[in-house]
């Protein structure tokens, strides 16, 4: 019943921008901190950007200013905004809900997708 479905990914090259959405059903959207991961083989998933349930947004230091995380409750919908790409932003991108969130992450009743391949070669 709880679903989220990545989407958006693919092959860009440097520089270039993706937007990636992520579909969310079967629990109280709204009421649910989202974020998005990236990870890499041999790798941490590691956290990219959040955005509360207010609004509230955090970023990866890498991913600030390059990177804007929104959300869309009428849609429920979250979306990663992915500008002046780089190789190392290659990984898989993993959309997560979680009921709340803290200094170390999403914690209660945590969602995951299954995640969405982002390339970004030349």
């Amino acid at each position: 019943q709880v679903q989220l479905v990545e989407s958006g990914g693919g092959l860009v090259q440097p520089g270039g921008s993706l937007r990636l959405s992520c579909a969310a059903s079967g629990f109280a959207f709204s009421s649910y901190a989202m974020s998005w991961y990236h990870q890499t083989p041999g790798k941490q998933r590691e956290l990219v950007a959040a955005i509360t349930r207010d609004g509230s947004t955090t970023y990866s230091d890498s991913m600030k200013g390059r990177f804007t995380i929104s959300r869309d409750n009428a849609k429920n919908t979250v979306y990663l905004q992915m500008n002046s790409l780089k190789s190392e932003d290659t990984a898989v991108y993993y959309c997560n809900a979680a009921r709340f969130w803290g200094p170390r992450g999403g914690y209660g009743n945590n969602y995951w997708g299954q995640g969405t391949q982002v390339t970004v070669s030349s």
